[in-house]
């Protein structure tokens, strides 16, 4: 007679090496190499791009989350002060200010993807991403905050929408809250003042997802008369590792028509674009797009552009333009020679999630017009990038200088993460919003003066 299943568990030899072999390649990622360049070579329109290098063990520099102490804050820029807008909500991660300056922030994370970084690679990255804060189950709604007093803080918080699918973007069209799930672009109806939906969404087009999903987020804009919606769609995978059948309709910007959900790809070869923003003087829509990892410290920069209709900016087979990725197999000489380079590069592994076009001087006149941009923060560069917020500064259209450092301080002095922005918004109110996902917050900045 069979006895009772017993609960499966590694034999202790097998637990043995294991823990033996976790410490061996933290040891090894640790004592990677350290960047030789400063953050700062790798931003700007013509950025410095070292040779690539690889090791069997890339470096790893994963930021431990430990969340904000009592009383403590990121670190605002000269005249500008920081404060909690929000605080105790679950994996912000996204923002957007209705027109009656309700904020909506979307608590979300990664759906469960059980093909996602498979084998002994992809138990490391869990290892590390649960170190980093990312492994936190999905909340899967969409809070409303309300500031009722106008003091800049939120006293009135609702659950507009629940039971979503990993939900990112967000954008008012006309009557219709639309909603970028994981695998989905959604419709809701929505009036002035609304603080809970509870009518069943209309699809509008399907979205790439499945078991894989690497790259989950969806984020959404509209164009200026709502007839168009942008959907950035990431890769799923560093650089096609995984093959091109599974990158079928990523990696690329989509344009959808907003009622008929018939669409295509409007720029492509985009790794992973996340936030987007129109330019207001050129009407040119900008996108923010993390670059691939693995080739070196400084290597390769994330960056935003303004998009071209119509075209090829590099992955998986080139990078900034035409510089060859040798890992891909086979080459494509094409398609390379197709490749556009961005407009500003942003920093090596800064993980710019976060776009936001700058609307008044109200915070200070050196903001009047340009981009923010939340940095969510590296894993693949020692020491690390990102972490921050920062400001490009534009002029007729076009970047036209250094970044500028808006929110700091998100790391503590022994380099662990008490917060990592991620997207960013203008409330229009005079206040700049950061979406925390690791502190569990959403920050406001506003002119100190003001203040």
């Amino acid at each position: 007679m069979v006895g009772p299943l017993q609960p499966f568990s590694f034999p202790a030899a097998r637990r043995t090496w294991l823990a033996a072999g976790i410490a061996v390649c933290v040891v090894l990622a640790a004592c990677g190499p350290t960047s030789e360049l400063p953050v700062s070579a790798g931003m700007g329109a013509a950025p410095t791009l070292p040779a690539p290098s690889s090791s069997l063990i890339p470096t790893v520099n994963v930021a431990k989350a430990v969340h904000w102490t009592e009383g403590r804050t990121p670190v605002a820029a000269n005249g500008l002060a920081v404060a909690a807008f929000a605080a105790d909500l679950d994996h912000p991660r996204n923002l957007y200010v209705l027109p009656n300056g309700d904020v909506l922030v979307a608590e979300t994370n990664g759906p469960p993807r059980p093909d996602d970084n498979e084998g002994i690679k992809g138990w490391f990255f869990k290892f590390f991403q649960k170190k980093g804060g990312g492994a936190v189950p999905s909340a899967n709604r969409i809070s409303l905050l309300r500031d009722t007093n106008g003091d800049g803080t939120a006293d009135a918080r609702f659950t507009l929408l629940d039971s979503l699918h990993s939900p990112y973007g967000m954008v008012l069209v006309g009557s219709d809250l639309v909603v970028a799930n994981t695998d989905a672009l959604v419709r809701f109806p929505y009036r002035d003042g609304d603080t809970i939906i509870t009518a069943a969404p209309t699809q509008i087009v399907a979205l790439p997802g499945g078991t894989l999903n690497h790259h989950w987020t969806k984020n959404v804009i509209a164009s200026p008369d709502g007839a168009t919606l942008y959907v950035a769609v990431g890769s799923n995978s560093n650089v096609a590792e995984n093959g091109l059948a599974a990158e079928a309709g990523r990696a690329a910007v989509w344009a959808v028509d907003a009622k008929s959900g018939t669409h295509r790809i409007y720029a492509s070869g985009l790794r992973n674009p996340v936030g987007m923003a129109w330019d207001p003087v050129t009407g040119v829509l900008w996108v923010a797009v993390n670059e691939r990892d693995e080739i070196g410290n400084d290597l390769v920069p994330d960056y935003m552009t303004g998009l071209v209709d119509g075209a090829f900016y590099g992955w998986p087979y080139s990078y900034f333009g035409q510089n060859v990725d040798e890992r891909v197999k086979p080459p494509q000489p094409d398609q390379v020679s197709k490749a556009i380079a961005p407009d500003y590069a942003l920093g090596s592994h800064t993980a710019s999630l976060g776009l936001a076009s700058a609307q008044s001087d109200s915070l200070l006149p050196m903001f009047l017009s340009g981009m923010f941009i939340g940095q969510h923060g590296s894993w693949n560069r020692k020491p690390a990038s990102g972490y921050k917020v920062i400001f490009v500064p534009f002029s007729g259209g076009r970047p036209s200088g250094l970044p500028t450092d808006v929110l700091t301080g998100f790391l503590s002095a022994n380099g662990d993460a008490m917060g990592r922005p991620a997207g960013v918004a203008l409330d229009g109110r005079g206040g700049l919003l950061v979406a925390d996902d690791v502190g569990n917050t959403v920050w406001r900045v506003t002119s100190a003066a003001r203040r």
